[in-house]
């Protein structure tokens, strides 16, 4: 009888503690509720604070204009290709004020020397639309033009989405004819052909053409890469640096190549080596980014020896890395460098095998032995001054890009002969507005 009574005791008590446990998971539940109602905003740009975008890093910051007590700077642009792709008026059309005013663009020449040497930029791009937004506004002025090629591979949203922004300036268009390009293939040279074709028959004046990749970056600013064009070394003169072709690298000329198309280049089997270039021309080896005259582009369009050198060079392995660049050493050419060795500040770019000796190491990480940039890498960047550094991903290492890049904007803004329109800021420091400075402790 007792030991009925004890178990009966028992289950009574064990049945009290479920009951408290119960009870006590509700109210946790229920509290938990409440705090994050009132901790996590229902706006998810809120949650890198009242701009709506994260800031930047403390070192980016070292990189910014400040004074003693004043606040930290925060973008004011953090969504820029949902932006892009949110401003549609329901029929797919994009508000184009309004994309231009909320995506910062710069609309007036900010220099009368500016104003009248207007240049030319050819934009090869085929993913992270974001990439090309923030590539286009950092290097955009209504007097210059843009010829932008999309890929063919590229998804339909991107090409969409490309499509609609440079319909909102008339200074910017699609290449009126588009390749699959395949990384060191034909193709890829052809895109830049394609555009300066569309360039030349354009009514702008521009004087000098830059090629262009979507993961490059702006380091001068427009009005210094004007003077730097102008300057007594390059103001009647290309920039394509390069040597003669060393004897590691005569395999990309000599051997027959096939294009995989979208995909790889690979060597023709069985075929036999390529005769010798057409018109005795020495084949140069260089980079594939140039600075060019106009005169040269129509050297280049019409020239029965730079059309003779192009169908040759269609097998070859990554021949935009030799075109502009043997062209550039025939003295009949306009603007012809026949000295110009490896001379010409085009790109900071980090090579694996130069680690050591041409920089301090990569901060990001090696893609195809080029460095992608990592915020670290920035006083490299700046203190080479190139026209531009490659490479940057906007999803590996978001802050590299945001610093850069407003960094670039502030040097931009300081030296303008007009008056700054609000819209132009990339980001605030407070109520102050930023100017640049040219020396950056660390």
């Amino acid at each position: 009888m007792v030991s009925i009574r004890c178990w009966t005791i028992m289950l009574q008590l064990e049945g009290t503690k479920c009951s408290f446990l119960f009870c006590l998971g509700i109210c946790m539940f229920i509290c938990s509720v409440i705090y994050l109602s009132t901790k996590a905003p229902t706006d998810p740009q809120a949650q890198h604070g009242p701009l709506g975008c994260r800031p930047f890093s403390q070192y980016c910051q070292a990189f910014l204009p400040s004074t003693e007590g004043s606040p930290a700077w925060q973008r004011r642009d953090c969504q820029v290709e949902s932006n892009l792709l949110g401003m549609g008026d329901g029929g797919g059309d994009l508000d184009c004020s309004r994309l231009v005013r909320e995506l910062h663009f710069i609309t007036s020449p900010l220099s009368r020397e500016e104003e009248d040497y207007p240049l030319a930029f050819i934009l090869t791009v085929h993913k992270e639309l974001e990439l090309l937004v923030r590539l286009l506004r950092a290097i955009y002025a209504p007097q210059n033009i843009y010829c932008v090629h999309v890929d063919v591979k590229a998804p339909q949203e991107y090409s969409e989405a490309v499509e609609s922004l440079v319909g909102c300036f008339p200074n910017v268009f699609l290449a009126s004819r588009s390749e699959m390009v395949t990384y060191a293939g034909f193709s890829r040279l052809q895109a830049d052909i394609n555009c300066m074709r569309d360039l030349a028959a354009s009514t702008v004046p521009w004087r000098k053409v830059v090629n262009l990749c979507g993961q490059d970056f702006p380091v001068k600013s427009n009005l210094e890469l004007v003077r730097y064009m102008q300057s007594k070394e390059w103001r009647d003169r290309n920039m394509t640096p390069g040597i003669k072709q060393p004897a590691s690298m005569r395999h990309r000329t000599q051997l027959s190549y096939r294009e995989i198309r979208g995909s790889h280049v690979a060597p023709k089997r069985g075929a036999p080596k390529k005769g010798a270039p057409p018109h005795g021309v020495q084949i140069y080896f260089g980079t594939a980014y140039y600075a060019l005259t106009r005169t040269f582009v129509e050297f280049v369009l019409r020239s029965q020896v730079s059309r003779d050198l192009l169908e040759w060079s269609k097998d070859t392995f990554s021949p935009d890395e030799h075109y502009w660049v043997t062209l550039n050493h025939i003295k009949e050419a306009p603007g012809s460098h026949v000295d110009g060795g490896w001379s010409g500040e085009i790109r900071a770019i980090k090579w694996r095998d130069q680690e050591g000796t041409k920089h301090n190491g990569c901060k990001g990480r090696y893609v195809r032995d080029i460095c992608i940039y990592g915020l670290e890498d920035l006083q490299w960047i700046i203190n080479r001054n190139s026209m531009f550094a490659n490479k940057f991903e906007s999803k590996t290492f978001p802050d590299a890009l945001d610093c850069l890049e407003q960094w670039h904007r502030e040097k931009v803004l300081q030296q303008a002969t007009v008056p700054i329109q609000s819209w132009w800021q990339l980001a605030t420091q407070g109520n102050k507005t930023g100017l640049f400075n040219a020396t950056v402790g660390l």
